[in-house]
């Protein structure tokens, strides 16, 4: 079994073969996240910062606490990030693709 505390998780390397279930994300304040849909569908939880995300035309803001679901072929991205986001990451199926957090 693989136990985390949520405050000190960092980015995990995946499975040898690429596939993950969970992945963690950081965009540092005043950043772009570049984003582009995924094939897979995801929820993010939000561990601490403050911005806003869009989801297809949708904009809401997030903060600690927040949880966002995004279905596959959606687009999103994070923006007006006013204090570091980290987010945690929930893939299904698992994500098989390189990283570009």
């Amino acid at each position: 079994m693989k136990a985390h505390e949520v405050p000190e998780l960092d980015p995990q390397p995946r499975e040898e073969d690429g596939h993950g279930y969970v992945d963690v994300a950081i965009w540092p304040a005043g950043s772009t996240d570049r984003q582009r849909p995924h094939e897979e569908d995801e929820v993010y939880y939000v561990i601490n910062g403050r911005g806003a995300i869009r989801v297809a035309d949708e904009d809401r803001p997030v903060k600690a606490g927040s949880l966002v679901f995004v279905a596959a072929g959606v687009d999103h991205r994070y923006h007006d990030i006013e204090e570091e986001i980290r987010v945690l990451i929930f893939w299904a199926p698992p994500h098989n693709a390189p990283r570009h957090h």
